[in-house]
């Protein structure tokens, strides 16, 4: 920490033995974050990490800082890079060590957080840790908004232990503000099969009963169709806001999608609060745009995209994060 750093230093250039006991006396200096708090917010993102490429955190921070949020990541795993490659190393956080984190944070009164993102979590303990986070976060802001990617799988098949589907459902969701679940995950949340739009409004409606006043589909296949449904339930008891986005298809395989899909769904649903619809269209329309480039760039570069997943090119497309060109829009269902 440069406070100590500062100390040490000049304890060891000064003569006087008084010097270090005046200045280990000195107060702690605001966190300007929280002494001067952005127009946005706070944000507190336990996610994955890698080394190398974008995906969890890597994928989620820098779009919300460059849409202008204090971020603080907790890297739930830091791996050398993501899983797909043909081998990783790396470190897995468990819930205790999480917990450490947590109470250094609450012991300098640096909790203050107005929204938490969470995405990847591989195991029960860790993900009842997180609901501690959740009432401990809550308890020091009753407004925290909660934005949880339940991150369990894909395509049928599941990539986290099947206990962690009952967490989510009974445990998670009721506590989350906004929900962005893949069309297998909805599924497995709601019990429902998703086979048409009105599935899709249907789920939607399930997931308000259990608690997130927004919940957004991030992809739907419908006969051959990509699209995302979005509900937004303002009062509860209340009829939903819903709407849908077709999205063009782009043929190749990206990692770190999701995860930079939730962190935009959160940072333009804080700009525009009542109008999800708009969030959405500007986060699909910023994330089609990179996936262009990404895909551009791997052609140039004389690679065939279709051969294996693509690292997304998220610094190169910083433009199109902060100032989004609106292609894709949304419709409204009546």
């Amino acid at each position: 920490m440069p406070f100590s750093l500062s100390t040490t230093t000049t304890t060891l250039r000064s003569p006087n033995p008084n010097f270090r006991s005046r200045k280990s006396r000195m107060s702690t200096p605001p966190v300007l974050s929280l002494a001067l708090p952005s127009d946005t917010g706070r944000v507190l993102s336990i996610q994955s990490h890698t080394v190398q490429g974008y995906v969890g955190n890597k994928s989620a921070v820098f779009p919300l800082q460059l849409l202008g949020y204090d971020v603080d990541p907790i890297n739930s795993v830091q791996f050398s890079n993501h899983t797909g490659y043909p081998t990783f190393k790396g470190q897995v956080l468990n819930g205790e060590q999480l917990w450490e984190l947590i109470e250094g944070l609450e012991a300098n009164d640096l909790l203050f957080y107005t929204h938490l993102l969470t995405g990847y979590i591989g195991s029960v303990s860790f993900l009842n840790t997180i609901l501690e986070v959740i009432n401990k976060l809550r308890s020091v802001n009753p407004n925290l908004t909660y934005v949880c990617d339940p991150v369990m799988g894909d395509e049928g098949k599941l990539y986290v232990p099947e206990e962690l589907v009952h967490v989510y459902r009974e445990k998670v969701v009721p506590l989350a503000s906004m929900l962005t679940p893949n069309q297998f995950e909805a599924e497995k949340l709601t019990g429902l099969r998703i086979n048409s739009e009105e599935d899709g409004r249907e789920a939607c409606a399930i997931l308000h009963a259990a608690g997130p006043s927004k919940v957004v589909i991030t992809s739907i296949t419908i006969g051959g169709l990509l699209l995302l449904i979005g509900s937004h339930q303002k009062e509860k008891g209340q009829k939903p806001e819903q709407f849908k986005i077709l999205i063009d298809k782009i043929p190749a395989y990206f990692t770190g999608t999701g995860d930079l899909m939730t962190a935009l769904l959160l940072g333009w649903s804080n700009k525009y609060p009542e109008s999800l619809d708009k969030a959405a269209e500007l986060a699909v329309s910023t994330l089609q745009a990179l996936l262009r480039r990404t895909l551009d760039d791997y052609k140039r570069a004389g690679y065939d995209p279709t051969s294996s997943s693509l690292e997304i090119r998220l610094i190169q497309s910083q433009d199109d994060i902060r100032n989004p060109n609106v292609e894709l829009k949304a419709e409204r269902y009546r």
